[in-house]
């Protein structure tokens, strides 16, 4: 099976967009190379509304060190980090329609919740920071970037689960058991080149474990879910692992520490859980 590190340089000589957001790294959880299905010609808005979508599309790819969205996030992730392309993806973490299956029911929430209150969670969770107040720039321009990706969708509510109709496929098991021992080798293989042998990242990857990488409230530390993911999007360009291996590598690195979530440490203060930023004119 080819190392992680020869395919990332595949991956990289893909296209040179990526490098201008590689800031994420390009690995388990990696940056924004472009997927070859993902519309890529799309124009963006005229006026300040594609400057509020190009804005989005900034702090998607660059979260936690961009200067909107850094007080808000408390580890070494992006957006693109999960959604792929910065949400370009067809499949991993994708963003494409998105928008048109909210509001939709939450089983988590135990309500139903909107696209805002869905990215803004994000940041609770796969961020391991603080949530963004309802309203916020950080909040209407990822929200705006997200609904441009959406345009032209037929609107379809989801009564099930807050999920847009390209969300990563669920895969299926068919009785599968994960090995952690079988992943630990996998991870040295494929993984390692990207995000170091310690899991705690590298100028080239994010961290997949530790304080600085999603929390045990995120999706992805479900193994079956890290798996699905892995699934669809790695080795990022040149996606071969089987389900087996994607679920032996999940088990692997979900077995390692990472911080625990506890909500009330993520919720900002009661009066920033929303603000009005119109005009009181």
């Amino acid at each position: 099976m080819r190392k992680h590190g020869q395919t990332r340089k595949r991956g990289q000589m893909r296209t040179a967009w990526a490098t201008t957001l590689l800031l994420a790294g390009a690995g388990l959880l990696a940056s924004s190379t472009r997927s070859e299905d993902a519309p890529q010609s799309k124009q963006y808005p005229p006026g300040k509304l594609g400057e509020v979508v190009r804005l989005g599309e900034e702090i998607i790819a660059r979260t936690s060190e961009h200067p909107l969205s850094k007080q808000y996030v408390q580890n070494k992730l992006n957006c693109t980090s999960c959604h792929l392309d910065s949400g370009r993806h067809p499949q991993a973490g994708s963003f494409l329609e998105t928008a048109a299956a909210y509001p939709a029911w939450s089983p988590r929430e135990k309500r139903v919740i909107t696209l805002e209150d869905r990215a803004l969670n994000c940041f609770m969770r796969s961020q391991n920071g603080i949530r963004p107040p309802n309203g916020s720039q950080v909040s209407v321009a990822i929200t705006t970037y997200i609904t441009w990706l959406s345009e032209g969708s037929a609107l379809k509510m989801n009564p099930n689960k807050p999920l847009g109709p390209n969300h990563t496929p669920q895969l299926t098991l068919d009785g599968l058991k994960p090995n952690i021992e079988r992943g630990a080798k996998l991870y040295a293989n494929q993984c390692a080149d990207c995000h170091s042998e310690d899991g705690l990242g590298t100028d080239e990857g994010p961290p997949v474990w530790g304080n600085d990488s999603y929390n045990d409230g995120a999706g992805l530390s479900r193994v079956p879910k890290l798996a699905s993911w892995l699934k669809v999007a790695m080795p990022l360009g040149d996606e071969t692992l089987t389900t087996q291996e994607a679920l032996d590598i999940a088990a692997f690195v979900n077995s390692h520490s990472r911080p625990k979530f506890v909500l009330s440490e993520h919720l900002p203060e009661k009066e920033k859980l929303g603000e009005y930023n119109g005009t009181q004119e």
